[in-house]
């Protein structure tokens, strides 16, 4: 199933995740739990801090537009809907292959 897009972090988030792991002590999959963050995204901006580039970090991306977000949810609505359409044909088979005299 496709996932959403996600759109940027903002700077200020990405500062204090960054300062919350080091001022804790923390380790990354744990800070990472913590905050709900992917543990690649938090080495990332941990490893952008220590060469001190993190605020350069999302510079690249642009926002996404209502239109794209709209687009991503449907296409996900859309793929759920498939594979509970396949779920239901498999169920009916199997039912009227039960109902069938002779073939339990």
């Amino acid at each position: 199933m496709p996932r959403l897009p996600q759109g940027k972090y903002t700077r200020e988030f990405r500062e204090e995740a960054v300062k919350l792991v080091i001022e804790k002590d923390l380790g990354i999959k744990e800070g990472a739990e913590r905050l709900n963050l992917p543990v690649s995204t938090l080495a990332t901006w941990l490893k952008q801090n220590k060469s001190g580039k993190l605020v350069d970090v999302g510079k690249n991306f642009r926002p996404l537009t209502e239109l794209e977000l709209e687009l991503a949810r449907t296409k996900k609505e859309n793929a759920l809907l498939k594979m509970e359409c396949e779920i239901l044909k498999k169920a009916a088979a199997y039912f009227a292959r039960e109902s069938l005299p002779g073939t339990r």
